[in-house]
């Protein structure tokens, strides 16, 4: 798979398998996320790479439970308001079923630390797909980063007092008959170009 066949076959993929992935494709995407580009070379991204199905079950029982003490506006992010109304019903898994979820934290004075996470995850993504796993970019940790109960635990897992949490990935095999994600090459709708 060459680079733009990996770029515009990328799909998110939100049902996994419960199979594990191999620990050597998991230190590929790692890898691949600590090649992003990063302001100034600073290379400040902290990758935790969970696949510990215990720590994974905390993190969803610690998400529900924020998100379900949260208003809900209806100037919300749609996507915002979904994962609160999700929460108030119960069992609201916000990486789906994915096996591992990578999480990445940087600093949180730093100005460009949403942007250096944004790129680790494309990257990681692309190199998912390389390797045949599907991703879902994850927003909801970044929407809880200052949630002090959530703050608290991921602390017990490596978070730095000055870190924060920009975004997460899930990885997993898709649960698809051929265990591979979807790569249906679709039409884009938006995303203006203007050429000058």
């Amino acid at each position: 798979m060459n680079t733009l066949e990996a770029i515009y076959t990328r799909r998110s993929t939100r049902k996994f398998k419960a199979q594990p992935v191999e620990l050597e494709k998991l230190m590929q995407i790692a890898e691949a996320g600590q090649f992003g580009p990063t302001g100034g070379n600073a290379q400040t991204n902290h990758f935790f790479v969970i696949s510990d199905t215990a720590v994974i079950a905390k993190l969803k029982e610690l998400v529900q439970a924020a998100f379900a003490k949260m208003e809900l506006r209806e100037d919300l992010y749609k996507s915002l308001k979904n994962s609160i109304t999700l929460a108030r019903k119960g069992n609201y898994s916000f990486c789906y079923t994915a096996p591992v979820l990578i999480v990445v934290a940087n600093k949180k004075e730093y100005g460009n630390n949403m942007a250096d996470v944004a790129c680790a995850v494309e990257n990681m993504m692309l190199a998912a797909n390389e390797l045949n796993l599907g991703s879902c970019y994850i927003n909801q940790l970044k929407w809880l980063n200052e949630d002090p109960t959530l703050l608290e635990y991921l602390r017990t897992l490596g978070l730095k007092e000055d870190e924060r949490v920009y975004a997460s990935v899930a990885i997993g095999y898709a649960d698809t008959e051929s265990g591979l994600p979807n790569r249906n090459i679709t039409e884009r709708t938006g995303n203006t170009v203007v050429y000058v």
